[in-house]
């Protein structure tokens, strides 16, 4: 693999050998000798090709390859076309390329950007004729998966033929490259339901005026990616582990496709996709229904046998949950700080030294765009940080009280009336010194949270831990001041944010500031599939097998949530439920752990984008997500005037908002497609 690291994409190639010797007197001063090796980690090798739309569905050879004949010439030139396959995933790094990061409204940005794309799809505006996030046809920085397929496609078609290639690794990459196809189609799946599968390669020709391509039922989608999945798994050709961490990180392994695959059949048996009754009037082209109109409970005990051999692969493979012991450190701090710095180095930490991360798309990185959004100045200076997305309320509140519960149902909460009175202020103390300024006032609803509400979000007089271009002793770290004017207010016109609370999960240690002036972004690998995702989906699978609503779970789901409750620090769900609930007997049933299971979920996989999958394959997302968004009155310059509760948008979300639209343009060139419903 020595031999293709100069094929390093010029994306990910900007991450590379900027970070050297400054570094040094960072906060994380470990990250100094190890960041250029461990950015040099990803498989992305070939030379970049901007994809076509697929309504052409073309294929496609790397640049300085003319051919698909010279494409596969030999073994290098084939590695190179695998590369342009890899390059083919969707942008998963930053909220203009992937819809899932602000689309629920899970982030937002203010009401300056609300035109932007990935505001217009939170609000529901999003149209056959203006298409946002168009993944079907390509447009803009979103390229058409269907053409990545079609690489796919062809790069199976051709490798066979590549002479100098050990069949050791011409099984790897034939494995490799129907996972990619897997994914892509599952992609496509999720965001439009009903595909059109690519099973083998199509002419240009053919797909316009002769063989009419039409989407098919859903079921026939879901069984295909998993027909993908199962010839590589069953094939053992994919390597349990990457090896070589500092030149093939971000190829497929065996515990990625055992993983996808565990996630594409919980995403099958789920509502939105296993009986689903409200499309009765979506019909195909023979008139059929392309949603199956009766529920299979079978499909559960194949996600969760599918998930359990995951997890095996996982412990096979060294893949667990991110722990303290992990988080190296020059610094010495308390542990209230080391338990939120690894609950945040469990997403950020970069890959190559992350155990947790099971398959992170390098294809897409949470890039300067994102960070510098989601990052606040957290001294005073000016600098190139916009920290425009903001946490509203409805995400805020998801979070549980210090006692594991949700905060208005913990009777410490209700009882002492901290709950009524949670847009109250309260001064800092010493029980709260690590995470929140002592003598400073801030909102009620700031103190007695659970370390994941410390170590998600940055608000006013909250601590904020690294990032900073000067040391701080673990009492003495900076925090946020957020009135109109002060320095983490953002006083531009644009560049604020809107509701008062920063993703503060999405910023890296590695990430700092040089100055006051300039904030350094080091990018990491795009959330997709991680361990503590893992168990929960395991847990979710095990709990919807369950017979009976009323039905007792197994004791490996209470097992399975419970050990990623342990890393946040909290006790058992049966036991912070019996102690501190106003419902202590929640969790003794199928339907109250499945309220459970979902609310973890929204916390453990906070502001990573999962939740809009999530609530949309929950069929929740309807009665979620028509709400008042609301924040801080951050314009406010006192006190009284900021701690107002205040609302930043109207969230709308209609039936047709389960699924994108399929654009126009690729309705007029293939007639044959039918449109989802209510565009």
């Amino acid at each position: 693999m020595k031999s293709i690291r100069k094929f390093i994409s010029r994306d990910v190639a900007r991450h590379v050998c900027t970070l050297e010797a400054r570094h040094a007197s960072t906060l994380e001063a470990r990250h100094a000798s190890t960041l250029v090796a461990r950015h040099v980690c990803t498989f992305i090798v070939a030379v970049m090709v901007l994809l076509p739309s697929c309504s052409d569905y073309l294929d496609v050879t790397p640049d300085n390859i003319p051919t698909v004949e010279s494409a596969f010439a030999d073994r290098f030139t084939a590695m190179q076309y695998l590369g342009s396959c890899y390059w083919a995933l969707p942008r998963m790094g930053n909220f203009t390329t992937n819809p899932a990061w602000t689309g629920s409204m899970e982030m937002v940005s203010n009401k300056e950007w609300q035109n932007e794309p990935h505001m217009q799809v939170a609000l529901g505006n999003n149209t056959a004729t203006a298409a946002h996030y168009q993944y079907w046809g390509g447009t803009g920085s979103s390229r058409s998966l269907y053409a990545g397929i079609q690489e796919c496609n062809t790069f199976l078609d051709n490798i066979e033929q590549v002479t100098d290639l050990p069949i050791n690794e011409r099984n790897r990459e034939i494995a490799e490259a129907k996972t990619l196809k897997a994914y892509m189609h599952f992609w496509l799946l999720c965001q439009y339901g009903p595909i059109c599968p690519l099973r083998e390669t199509t002419s240009t020709s053919a797909s316009v005026q002769g063989v009419k391509v039409y989407r098919e039922k859903v079921d026939e989608c879901f069984a295909y990616i998993i027909q993908l999945l199962d010839e590589v798994i069953d094939s053992e050709a994919l390597p349990i582990a990457i090896a070589n961490k500092t030149s093939e990180l971000g190829r497929f392994t065996h515990v990625a496709a055992c993983a996808l695959k565990a996630k594409v059949l919980v995403y099958w048996a789920s509502p939105l996709f296993n009986g689903n009754t409200e499309y009765s009037d979506f019909l195909d082209h023979n008139g059929e229904h392309f949603f199956n109109q009766t529920e299979d409970p079978n499909r559960w005990t194949k996600a969760a046998e599918a998930c359990r051999i995951a997890f095996e692969a996982c412990d096979a493979g060294g893949v667990r949950l991110y722990q303290s012991s992990d988080y190296v450190t020059q610094m010495k701090i308390s542990d209230t700080t080391r338990r939120v710095n690894v609950l945040r180095n469990s997403l950020t930490e970069l890959w190559a030294s992350n155990m947790e991360v099971i398959w992170g798309n390098t294809s897409g990185w949470v890039d300067y765009d994102m960070q510098i959004a989601a990052q606040a100045q957290v001294e005073n200076g000016n600098s190139n940080v916009t920290g425009r997305l903001g946490v509203p309320f409805s995400t805020v509140d998801l979070f549980y009280s210090n006692h594991g519960v949700p905060i208005e149902q913990d009777t410490a909460w209700l009882n002492s009336g901290r709950y009524a009175n949670r847009f109250a202020v309260r001064e800092g103390e010493d029980d709260h010194q690590y995470y929140i300024a002592k003598g400073q006032k801030t909102a009620e609803m700031n103190f007695e949270r659970e370390p994941r509400f410390y170590a998600s979000l940055g608000f006013d007089r909250g601590k904020w831990w690294g990032n900073t271009y000067t040391l701080h002793a673990d009492e003495n770290t900076p925090y946020l001041n957020n009135f109109w004017g002060r320095y983490s207010s953002y006083r531009a016109l644009n560049n604020y944010n809107a509701t008062g609370y920063f993703p503060k999960k999405l910023s890296p240690f590695v990430s700092h500031f040089n100055d006051p002036g300039y904030y350094e972004v080091q990018g990491y690998q795009a959330p997709d599939l991680r361990y503590s995702g893992l168990l929960l989906f395991y847990a979710e699978a095990l709990n919807e097998c369950t017979v009976g609503e009323g039905g007792t779970p197994d004791l490996k789901v209470y097992e399975l949530i419970d050990s990623v409750r342990a890393r946040a620090g909290l006790k058992g769900v049966v036991e912070s439920w019996r102690d501190y609930s106003t419902i202590p007997a929640k969790p003794l049933t199928k339907a109250g752990m499945r309220e459970i299971i979902q609310r973890e979920r929204k916390i453990e996989l906070a502001l990573e984008g999962q939740d809009y999958w999530d609530s949309r394959r929950w069929k929740t997302a309807r009665r979620e997500q028509n709400r008042v968004v609301q924040g801080w009155n951050v314009k406010a310059t006192d006190e009284g005037g900021y701690y107002t509760p205040t609302t930043v948008y109207i969230q709308r979300f209609v039936q047709r908002d389960y699924f994108f639209p399929i654009p126009e343009s690729d309705l007029i060139k293939n007639p044959q497609l039918i449109q989802n419903p209510g565009y």
